[in-house]
């Protein structure tokens, strides 16, 4: 399965792009994505807050992924 995930704010600096691809042999959560993202990039486990939209949702984490999910990696915003 190949997941590409879009990357904003932080998340895009710390990996050096607007976007990732992940591929793995079988189907992820939500959560098992995160955790290989966190294994690969080390610093975004600094981050708290760290969420992931699918399909223009916020997701729960045990949500099965498909390949064909518009998957976003949304980091902590602030503002005034």
């Amino acid at each position: 399965m190949k997941y590409t995930i879009a990357l904003f704010g932080i998340t895009k600096e710390i990996v050096g792009n607007s976007s990732t691809t992940l591929e793995v042999s079988d189907t992820l959560t939500t959560d098992g994505l995160l955790t290989l993202l966190r294994a690969e990039y080390p610093q975004l486990a600094a981050i708290r807050s760290l969420l992931l939209a699918v399909n223009n949702e916020y997701a729960e984490q045990d949500l099965v992924l498909s390949e064909r999910d518009e998957i976003a990696l949304i980091p902590p915003v602030s503002g005034g």
